[in-house]
């Protein structure tokens, strides 16, 4: 995007100069950039909150997903309709650091405020509050990504995209372990076990009855989004500057989204691409907005369990971020993807065949198999270990798909299609949830409101059977 906005602004030169050079210092401070703003997805949305939130807040695991997928539906509308429009001005004005500044400090502050939200029959902030700021923070969240997408090649270069890419994601795993073993053992654990390295009750006088150990997560990754967006700021160097005020920007910003599609009408190969994109995304998506309660709910886990299957599953989520450059080497980025889509319709398919009592669709003893904390039936150690083949495969799909991208089109026209990558991945991003909140209400169950799922997974992977290239280089 800042290559295609500069080009358009006159300063065509600085930007690629911006482009083609890179420093280690500067890749490592935009991947610590994602690696601060992931935890949100793991531990608020998709393994402790959400999850608490369903259970302790709405108390009903059916209904709560549902209206969980309300609020990502709104917050889907709301950046499909400015997103577009906000990353094509921003092009226009230049720089991305001004505008990425306010966004963080918005994450912080929504983020934090999750710490006063009550269990049911308790005064403090509600269902409503929770699912607001789920919306509010979608369309936050889609901002970052933007303007941290939008600052990669002049970090990292283009010959260090695509192992910047698959750095930030590892490291946001990577972070998302630390802080989940560091709840598990300060908060979660103490009280329910007695092993010598544990307190015997939570750190800061924590009330698990009150959910605080599932609330405290709210203001710890509001701590880390503001820290480790520091280096970035310090360290990454931004566009330049235009020229351009406020309302010429918008005009123009509008003019050049009309630019964009105009300009590659004739380019079928990647227009495929990203229409594949468009919709395997919202799978994407949705598998990581809802994973987390639907593990609550089908498996009937509390805050230690689901701590335990953040863990492990944020532990495989690290290598699904290291392995997707080799894959992208050994197979080149499509076959690699193509492959990562595959597995995830297969074993999202059988997740959907789990529960406490059952195995693949089949009854299955609930007998423990070992005395300890969590995951002691047979039922949930299969569960626990198709969770981890999701969280590879998703990583390793997110990775490979940015790389892909720089494969398909020339690298002069690489600002262009970064654009419409941006777009394709804003503008049905409210699809997914609202799939899921009308399959679920329809269906009665979880499981019904992950069909919709696998079938944004199969349509995309169908797509990119129309896509050339992205072999090995």
């Amino acid at each position: 995007r800042g290559r295609y906005a500069a080009a358009g602004t006159g300063d065509c030169s600085r930007a690629d100069a911006l482009s083609d050079t890179a420093s280690p210092r500067a890749t490592r401070a935009w991947a610590l950039a994602q690696a601060g703003r992931d935890p949100y997805v793991i531990l608020i949305t998709i393994y402790i909150f959400m999850p608490w939130f369903v259970r302790a807040v709405v108390g009903d695991p059916v209904q709560g997903q549902a209206l969980v997928a309300q609020g990502g539906k709104w917050g889907g509308w709301a950046v499909m309709l400015s997103m577009p429009l906000l990353g094509a001005t921003i092009d226009r004005l230049g720089p991305r650091k001004p505008l990425l500044a306010p966004v963080v400090l918005a994450m912080v502050v929504i983020t934090t405020s999750l710490w006063w939200v009550m269990p049911a029959g308790h005064a403090g902030l509600g269902v409503m509050w929770v699912i607001g700021a789920g919306a509010v923070m979608t369309w936050l969240f889609s901002a970052h990504e933007m303007l941290h997408n939008a600052l990669l090649v002049p970090a990292a270069g283009h010959a260090g995209v695509a192992q910047a890419s698959g750095l930030a994601l590892a490291g946001g795993n990577a972070m998302s372990v630390g802080l989940l073993l560091f709840v598990l053992l300060a908060f979660a654990l103490p009280g329910s076990v007695d092993w010598p390295f544990v307190p015997v009750t939570p750190l800061l006088g924590l009330d698990p009855a009150l959910g605080e150990p599932a609330r405290i997560t709210g203001p710890i990754v509001g701590a880390l989004m503001l820290v480790g967006s520091i280096p970035l700021f310090r360290s990454v160097p931004d566009m330049p500057r235009t020229r351009a005020r406020l309302g010429a920007a918008l005009a123009g910003g509008a003019n050049d989204l009309w630019r964009l599609v105009r300009d590659v009408r004739g380019n079928a190969n990647p227009l495929f691409y990203l229409l594949a994109r468009m919709i395997f995304t919202d799978g994407l998506t949705a598998i990581l907005l809802f994973g987390g309660i639907y593990a609550a709910g089908t498996m009937g886990w509390g805050t230690l369990p689901m701590l335990g299957y953040g863990i492990v599953l944020s532990c495989a989520a690290v290598v699904g971020g290291l392995l997707a450059p080799r894959l992208d080497g050994w197979l080149g980025p499509r076959l690699a993807l193509m492959l990562e889509l595959l597995l995830l319709i297969v074993l999202q398919s059988l997740v959907l065949g789990m529960g406490r009592d059952r195995i693949l669709f089949q009854p299955a003893a609930t007998t423990p198999m070992w005395d300890g904390p969590m995951f002691t039936t047979l039922p949930e150690l299969v569960f626990l270990g198709l969770g981890c083949g999701l969280a590879i495969t998703v990583t390793a799909a997110y990775a490979s798909s940015r790389t892909l991208l720089t494969r398909l089109v020339p690298s002069d026209r690489l600002g262009a299609f970064f654009g419409l990558y941006a777009l394709s991945g804003t503008a049905t991003m409210w699809l997914g949830p609202l799939l899921v909140e009308q399959a679920t209400r329809i269906g009665g169950s979880q499981a019904a409101g992950f069909i919709p799922v696998i079938g944004l997974l199969a349509a995309g992977l169908a797509l990119l059977l129309l896509v050339r290239g992205g072999g090995k280089l």
